[in-house]
């Protein structure tokens, strides 16, 4: 079945309600935290106060002999038990050949601590509190070093002894680049025209509604794992966690992800706590839950973006581009977290291209080890980092070319397809014209004067902001992922399990911590089956029930784990159809299978496959010669390519001169998705996706003291997350040229939200503030920072 054809099956594209949300809504879902085990113990963790420190000694007697403790332990434990540091997932090798540097990460501190919140001792006790109450007696004798926060001090050794750690001596993690760099410059040599940006990616912190959660288990009688944990990818969690760290059989390991509160890729990782908390049930031979309180989260959840870039683009006269060159500074903090490598190189560099014919692209990345939280995927990897660049920059060359913000973008939109670009990727399909056309009719560009002028009378400024972003979902093919550093496959697998009465369930590798496939995924089973959704029930997030999986990221689920089943579904209408043939006496060549029925063509004769499901059970009229009973069969799907979901998003501020306050007045974005599946789910994730985007733009922001290394934003007093009215009623539109390469014609939807949403409105506040001479301004575009741009381009 092509993608074309199942776009017009019944329940696809329609806006069911999503069945999960009535547990939710009623207090009826299962969090990590609701579960309670028997003989359960409590864990607290020993962090470290300093962001560089070595360990003179740790002292644990006195919390050993407090009342309810059950052990502590410590990074001599560890290293005594052989465990493992944490891996990284990605390799990444310089431009001179040489692996990336990967310093240890061990999961309780064995000789340095490395960051504010790095892990000393774990205290285990009897209940919550008197865990607490221990964890204060731990002393430990810190020797405080100089510590490094920011790729400034980082790279130009402006901290003298800053030295992170001992295998990388100038804190220099890796050199990447790619691109043809003689051939950039001889185009940057002979242009018209080049445009230079120098721009920061402000630090984000994920701030997931539910914090990290695990429960460690240990069963002595089977000699067997069970992690209860809040994780997006439960079967890479295992597999990192026994292949790498502990050295265990994965038949001995079982992790549980139940429902999840929320991720943004801050949950994709493993972290030390999972494999301390793991390895610990069955040291102490006691059931150990630990949940992260808030500080913890701001302290230890794995932070995002942290880029410094050099951007400069070579034109012609007429403003087509001829040339792009980069130079960022990434940084990765005090260590390698599971994908972190991966984010500003693979997922960053190779979408500079965006949506335009650049036919010569130049980048080069230099990654840094800071003292400061480890910095891995947040909702967009990669793809929003590259998308405010380049939008950033595309916006001032229209200001130096003095063209519109529409007029640049269409000279340079790509209009054919497939298109490969000069950094790697080949974009499928697209219709970028499409997509900026309904943007504009949304958001009344046309009357956009006559509200400027009216801002304008009242003494505000208004300005109009232009993003036209694209991405890269999927992460895919595993073999290409692999020859540029994956460790792991990026397939999905799926399968469909008929039961005797027609009902189905199904078993995902993908996981649903928000994104509704619960919903989504009985929509497409019903839909090609021809039976009611209410029919469909959907596994996820168990090691013990799902076959294997790659977990949920990258707004893949649909794309490649909706493919996976869907290619479980062709196993079972192919067996079906023979089960069809022996009952009606015909050839399975001569079946068709639509609308829930199987059909001899050209007659009348016709069964319900309710009727074939229970012959496959009740086997009394079966060809038991030709076909096993039973309808059960499982799906790995790795696609071809990745998925390129596009769009452009048109944001209108207004700016109060007087105070620097930024008010987004209307917020326009139309996306190319390919085939939707359910349209409420799918605008749902774009609200969320634009909130988050808003909320960097204009208000948050990760704050390191650059000598200390404390964290300043540690707490929700200090970083402003955005709130309902900080946020405008948006208008949403959808182009859907459908995806060429997987059965659903799907590409995402999950991340681009927050992907397209940044440099529309950072580029809506410098056109507001443009004839004053604001030529500039990082995010966040806080009231202080407008207000002081504002001051500072004053004659």
């Amino acid at each position: 079945m092509g993608a074309s054809d199942f776009s017009k099956l019944p329940h696809i594209g329609e806006p069911l309600l999503r069945r999960e949300d009535e547990r939710f809504l009623t207090g009826a879902g299962q969090y990590t935290d609701d579960i309670t085990l028997g003989a359960q113990t409590y864990a607290v963790f020993v962090r470290s106060p300093h962001a560089h420190a070595r360990l003179r000694s740790v002292n644990i007697d006195a919390a050993k002999a407090a009342e309810g403790v059950i052990g502590v332990l410590t990074g001599a434990d560890v290293a005594a038990a052989g465990i493992n540091g944490l891996p990284c997932g990605w390799l990444i090798t310089s431009t001179n050949g040489e692996p990336m540097k990967e310093p240890p990460h061990p999961i309780l501190a064995l000789d340095t601590v490395r960051y504010v919140g790095d892990q000393v001792a774990m205290v285990v006790a009897e209940t919550l509190q008197q865990a607490r109450d221990a964890a204060e007696l731990v002393e430990v004798d810190y020797e405080v070093l100089p510590a490094v926060v920011n790729v400034a001090d980082a790279a130009g050794g402006k901290k003298p002894g800053a030295v992170v750690h001992d295998i990388a001596p100038d804190n220099h993690c890796y050199k990447w680049a790619i691109g043809d760099k003689a051939a950039v410059d001889a185009v940057f040599a002979g242009a018209a025209h080049v445009t230079r940006l120098d721009l920061v990616n402000n630090r984000l912190i994920p701030n997931a509604m539910e914090p990290r959660v695990a429960i460690g288990s240990y069963n002595r009688a089977m000699d067997e794992y069970t992690l209860y944990v809040a994780n997006q990818n439960p079967h890479v969690e295992r597999l990192l966690m026994t292949a790498f760290v502990m050295g265990l059989p994965e038949s001995k390991v079982r992790v549980i992800a139940p429902d999840v509160g929320g991720g943004f890729g801050s949950k994709i990782f493993l972290y030390a706590e999972d494999v301390c908390l793991t390895w610990a049930a069955k040291k102490l031979n006691r059931n150990i839950k630990w949940t992260a309180d808030r500080s913890e989260s701001f302290l230890t959840d794995a932070h995002g973006r942290d880029h410094v870039s050099h951007a400069e683009m070579a034109m012609d006269a007429d403003g087509k581009f001829l040339a792009m060159r980069v130079h960022t500074d990434a940084n990765l903090g005090a260590y390698l977290s599971t994908f972190a490598s991966a984010v500003p190189t693979i997922l960053y560099a190779t979408l500079l291209a965006g949506q335009y014919t650049t036919p010569q692209i130049h980048i080069e990345v230099d990654a840094w080890f800071t003292n400061t939280s480890p910095v891995d995927a947040y909702r967009g990897a990669g793809r929003p980092e590259a998308t405010y660049l380049l939008e950033r920059l595309v916006s001032r060359c229209a200001w130096e070319m003095n063209l519109s913000q529409a007029e640049i973008r269409r000279r340079n939109f790509i209009t054919s397809f497939p298109y490969q670009t000069p950094v790697a990727l080949q974009y499928d399909i697209g219709d970028y014209k499409a997509c900026m056309d309904q943007a504009e009719q949304l958001a009344d560009v046309a009357g956009f004067a006559a509200r400027r002028a009216a801002s304008e009378a009242k003494g505000l400024r208004r300005g109009l902001g232009y993003s036209s972003y694209i991405e890269a979902c999927g992460l895919a093919p595993s073999n290409i992922a692999g020859a540029l550093g994956a460790r792991a496959g990026l397939f999905e697998c799926g399968e469909v399990r008929v039961h005797p009465t027609g009902s189905v369930t199904v078993f995902t590798g993908s996981h649903s911590h928000g994104q509704g496939h619960e919903t989504t995924f009985a929509q497409v089973v019903a839909a090609r089956l021809g039976i009611p959704v209410e029919h469909v029930e959907i596994v996820h997030g168990d090691t013990g029930r799902v076959p294997f999986g790659m977990g949920t990221y990258g707004s893949r689920s649909i794309s490649v784990g909706g493919a996976a089943i869907m290619k479980a579904l062709d196993k079972i209408e192919a067996k079906a159809k023979k089960i069809a043939a022996h009952l009606m006496e015909a050839s399975d060549a001569d079946i068709d299978f639509a609308g829930g029925e199987f059909t001899v063509r050209g007659t009348d004769r016709k069964l319900p496959f309710a009727q074939i499901a229970l012959t496959a059970y009740v086997p009394h009229n079966y060809p038991l010669d030709k076909l096993e009973p039973g309808l059960d069969e499982t799906a790995f799907y790795d696609p071809t390519n990745f998925t390129f979901p596009a769009g452009t998003y048109i944001c209108e501020v207004e700016v109060d001169l007087a105070t620097g306050v930024v008010r987004v007045d209307r917020f326009s974005a139309v996306d190319d998705f390919g085939t939707i599946i359910n349209p409420m789910i799918v605008e749902g994730q774009v609200h969320g996706g634009l909130a988050q985007g808003i909320g960097q733009a204009l208000l948050e922001n990760c704050v390191y003291d650059r000598d200390s290394g404390q964290l300043l934003t540690g707490s929700f007093m200090d970083y402003a997350m955005p709130r309902a009215d900080d946020l405008p009623d948006f208008k949403l539109g959808t182009v859907c040229t459908p995806c060429t390469h997987n059965p659903l014609g799907t590409k995402g939807c999950g991340e681009a939200g927050a992907i397209g949403s940044p440099p529309a409105v950072i580029n809506a506040v410098l056109d507001a503030l443009h004839s004053l001479g604001v030529k500039d301004l990082d995010m966040p575009a806080s009231p202080h920072r407008v207000w002081e741009a504002i001051d500072a381009a004053r004659p």
